[in-house]
């Protein structure tokens, strides 16, 4: 059954967790309800994109804050478990922006001491939007954790789930942009 993001489905994976102060996040590459932009959809699976993180910039973190985790899911993908694009974690509490590209996967521009963890295509770094034909409108949630912690404690090889219950119990703030993708067919 296609997906469509202003009918009944998916809501936002965040909605049934405890209540936290919102994060302010902006970014130069990617809106609210917009299309995502070509260089942030997949060129790895096959969407004409370049697998390009956008730029995210946050503010409005509890004085708490001791690090940050930065992810992208799509709860609307057809797999029972929704689809995370990327992970970002161990991010200094000193970090308010991320630049376009920090999420390739080499990690090379991502500030001293955060990591890339898998996504769920197998892969360290940024995956694009790609979602399947005739699927309709996917949400990608790019969301800014502020945390309690300076480091989760993670594995490199922890899953994108495992991570995401680590950020249950650590998160001061949150806040997400919610852009879509649209294939044709």
């Amino acid at each position: 059954m296609p997906s469509d993001a202003s009918a009944a489905g998916p809501q936002d994976p965040y909605s049934s967790y405890p209540p936290v102060p919102a994060l302010t996040v902006t970014s130069s590459d990617i809106a609210d309800g917009e299309p995502m932009p070509t260089p942030q959809r997949s060129g790895v699976m096959g969407a004409g994109g370049e697998d390009r993180s956008p730029h995210l910039a946050w503010s409005g973190a509890p004085e708490a804050t001791l690090g940050y985790a930065v992810t992208c899911y799509d709860p609307d993908a057809p797999t029972g478990s929704g689809f995370w694009h990327w992970i970002v974690t161990d991010l200094p509490a000193s970090v308010t922006e991320l630049a376009a590209g920090a999420g390739a996967a080499d990690g090379g521009q991502l500030p001293d001491g955060a990591r890339q963890l898998k996504n769920d295509a197998g892969m360290r770094g940024y995956i694009g939007a790609a979602p399947p034909a005739g699927h309709g409108a996917h949400r990608y949630f790019f969301t800014v954790h502020a945390l309690d912690v300076e480091s989760l404690g993670v594995d490199d090889d922890a899953s994108p789930a495992f991570h995401g219950f680590n950020l249950f119990g650590h998160t001061l703030a949150r806040g997400s942009l919610v852009p879509t993708s649209i294939t044709e067919g």
